[in-house]
């Protein structure tokens, strides 16, 4: 697998089935049985209605770029390759926000509202990570 020199990503409990499902190519988020909202990220209680009845259901992957911001300096060592690179808030079309990288596009090109979908990247054998690029592209 890849020599990868980025942080990797440690799964809580809470948290696990959502990295399995990516692994799976599978974007995984929380769906509350009483008031049927979606949040991210992962946690053991509704944080719309309070509800501790909840399960597991597969997002469409898609959404629109609520904000973003492009790095242009190195903080990690593991991303010097990369910069400038984007890091933006992802409002998925089941609702819940998540942050990611924005690839497959010049930096310069990225705007807000932008449509995306969601590119599974193995990063290890055992890890995948969810990134977004162009609706489309």
């Amino acid at each position: 697998m890849l020599d990868y020199k980025k942080p990797i990503p440690v799964p809580s409990d809470e948290s696990k089935p959502y990295w399995a499902g990516l692994k799976e190519r599978r974007l995984l988020i929380p769906r509350c049985d009483d008031c049927a909202k979606h949040w991210f990220p992962p946690s053991l209680y509704c944080p719309h209605c309070g509800s501790g009845k909840w399960r597991w259901a597969e997002a469409s992957g898609k959404g629109r770029v609520f904000s973003f911001v492009v790095y242009h300096r190195v903080y990690h060592p593991g991303f010097a390759e990369e910069v400038p690179y984007a890091v933006a808030v992802i409002e998925l079309a089941e609702g819940p926000r998540m942050i990611s990288n924005i690839s497959g596009i010049p930096t310069d090109r990225i705007v807000c509202d932008m449509p995306v979908e969601i590119d599974y990247v193995d990063i290890t054998d055992e890890m995948t990570i969810p990134k977004f690029r162009p609706a489309g592209a």
